[in-house]
């Protein structure tokens, strides 16, 4: 009788796998330059003021802040495996990141000599927001101006019926059935030069000069347009950026207050502010607090709405303040407008 025997399967050592933090620095190796990439055309992009008109990359620097909060993970991954030409991108990426951004979390009060005048911008989420709290957050905070975005003629039916026009008598509305497209200016003091400009998909933007007692004049602009929402909304967007009036810094003040669908890391937003206006929060070191959105799905908080003020307009205090039922938070600024004479 033969026997045959078959020699047993042989098995890798266990000395011969690789060990688990040799696997994690193989996968961290394979990570570091593509995140190290992501981040610094972020950055690049931010820094070189681009403007990509095709979705979705047109609302791309809306994320910068969260870029800069998160730019150690390509450092931390490219350290961690020991590629330093990638730790050396990532390194570059997290300091022009930072560098942008972390200055909007300072600042303090920039008055001028000149009236007090307190201003109050809301967006009503298509005419849902709660009207009772619009106008008991114009009371509390003794609101001189008050833009609103979003109102349509019912919501501004329950708003008068709530008691706004009996704080802010003097009025320029003009409300839109559909829903975002309607805006409109109440204020303590009477309004001169009123007008309305109107945008692609019924769009209207309200125009007025307000002058309080012992300023000058200054014309206020109640800001809103098509948001970069989808693919199909990008051209009537860029129709309203186009729209926004620069600042005349030899001729008349000009207070701009809304909604803009930017934040300040939009190439086009940075373009406005460079002919003379000064972000109210920037100035004070509160832009960094997000506006939107406050409802619906759980999506990054990011700041759309500003009060973009002329240079010669003095900013005291900005405050971010939640209204009932709508998607935004409203923003507040004490503003001190230049002397008459």
């Amino acid at each position: 009788m033969t026997i045959s025997t078959v020699p047993p399967t042989e098995h890798p050592r266990p000395a011969d796998l690789p060990s688990g933090p040799a696997r994690l620095r193989r996968l961290l190796a394979r990570l570091c330059w593509p995140l190290a990439a992501v981040w610094a055309f972020v950055a690049l992009v931010r820094l070189l003021g681009l403007h990509v008109d095709r979705w979705p990359l047109a609302i791309e620097p809306a994320v910068v802040p969260y870029a800069a909060i998160t730019a150690v993970i390509p450092l931390a991954v490219a350290l961690l495996s020991r590629r330093w030409l990638a730790a050396a991108l990532a390194t570059a990426a997290l300091v022009a990141l930072v560098v942008v951004v972390a200055p909007r979390g300072f600042g303090g009060p920039d008055p001028v000599r000149g009236p007090a005048v307190r201003v109050l911008t809301a967006n009503l989420r298509e005419g849902h927001a709660d009207p009772a709290s619009v106008v008991a957050l114009a009371r509390q905070r003794r609101v001189d101006v008050l833009a609103i975005e979003e109102v349509t003629p019912p919501e501004l039916d329950r708003l008068l019926a709530a008691g706004l026009s009996q704080l802010l008598p003097y009025s320029s509305t003009n409300p839109q059935w559909i829903g975002p497209a309607g805006t409109a200016l109440f204020s303590r003091y009477p309004l001169t030069g009123v007008g309305r400009h109107s945008l692609p998909h019924t769009f209207t933007e309200t125009l007025a000069t307000v002058q309080p007692p012992g300023s000058v004049p200054v014309a206020i602009d109640v800001i809103h347009y098509c948001a970069p929402v989808d693919p199909d909304q990008t051209a009537c967007w860029n129709a309203g950026v186009r729209s926004i009036p620069p600042a005349t810094p030899h001729g008349p003040v000009r207070l701009l207050l809304g909604d803009f669908n930017m934040t300040l890391d939009f190439p086009d937003l940075r373009h406005v502010l460079s002919t003379g206006y000064r972000d109210a929060a920037e100035v004070v070191g509160e832009a960094l607090t997000p506006t939107f959105p406050y409802l619906g799905p759980p999506l990054p908080k990011v700041t759309p709405d500003h009060v973009l003020a002329d240079s010669r307009i003095g900013i005291s205090s900005v405050s971010v303040l939640p209204i009932r039922d709508s998607d935004h938070r409203a923003v507040f600024a004490a503003l001190t407008f230049p002397k008459q004479g």
